[in-house]
């Protein structure tokens, strides 16, 4: 399952976009990891969305990043309905679209995910993360239009929400939950844990057990999905994206727990661990 080859004379665009929305006043920097995690990853540009005050702190912290300031509720989450019209113009030229890290409502992601799946390019993947998942408890049809071209990423408690399940249940059976969600709901799985797995709508399964216990750690998955928006941004299909991005989220973890220790280390230094993993030509 090679990722695509990397040619010499590319330039950024060659290399995809990425759009990353998320973030909240609780929950800012979610989106920094993210969006750090997809150039890592190898995407050539990135564009983040965030609640309008959080915007000129990301932009000085990522200044690789163009970033869009969205109004808030009051809340301090974004505010999906009028959020929206800023989005469209950067949707529509992305080559992958991240929703969720960093929002804690659902209520103003579903305008948000619906404006994408109206707008993404042919060819372009959008990866749901976090509160962003549970769009799809409404619509089950709503990703299917896509084609495959969609990557959701819960962990056992999203994955129990989503399905109106016990966690439990899905810790009892994972591979059987993850199958279970991707032909429902037309989209790749990945479903984190200490033995990830990634089912694909046409029924495909794949496994990765080599998770370890410090990636249980605050920002990973935000790390996670980014990962799976950049590798998609580079023109890896969805589950060769989520495959990679498992493997290589697990790999950073397992360096960092031989150089640092088994916990400790944080979701921000895996970031330097993945051109080495996913960068190599």
């Amino acid at each position: 399952m090679p990722l695509p080859p990397l040619d010499g004379d590319a330039d950024k665009n060659a290399r995809g976009q990425v759009l990353v929305i998320g973030g909240s006043m609780r929950v800012p920097g979610a989106v920094l990891l993210a969006g750090v995690a997809a150039l890592r990853a190898g995407a050539g540009k990135l564009q983040v969305a965030t609640v309008r005050d959080a915007a000129l702190p990301l932009g000085l912290a990522v200044p690789e990043a163009l970033v869009v300031a969205l109004p808030p509720t009051r809340a301090g989450e974004i505010a999906g309905s009028r959020a929206w019209p800023l989005l469209e113009p950067h949707a529509s030229s992305a080559d992958a679209v991240l929703v969720g890290p960093g929002m804690i409502g659902g209520e103003s992601v579903a305008p948000i995910v619906a404006g994408l799946v109206r707008i993404l390019g042919a060819d372009a993947t959008l990866v749901l993360d976090s509160a962003s998942i549970f769009v799809l408890r409404d619509d089950e049809q709503m990703l299917m239009t896509l084609g495959g071209r969609a990557v959701v990423t819960p962990h056992a408690g999203e994955m129990a929400t989503l399905l109106g399940i016990d966690k439990r249940d899905v810790e009892a059976d994972a591979p059987a939950a993850a199958k279970h969600a991707a032909e429902r709901f037309g989209v790749v799985v990945a479903l984190k844990g200490a033995e990830s797995w990634i089912a694909s709508p046409n029924g495909s399964l794949l496994c990765y057990k080599d998770g370890s216990v410090g990636l249980a750690t605050s920002g990973s998955g935000d790390t996670l999905a980014g990962i799976v928006a950049g590798l998609a941004a580079r023109g890896a299909q969805a589950t060769i994206a989520a495959a990679w991005a498992v493997w290589a989220h697990g790999t950073a973890g397992r360096r960092l727990a031989r150089r640092l220790g088994t916990v400790g280390f944080l979701a921000r230094e895996l970031l330097a661990e993945l051109p080495a993993l996913v960068g190599r030509e």
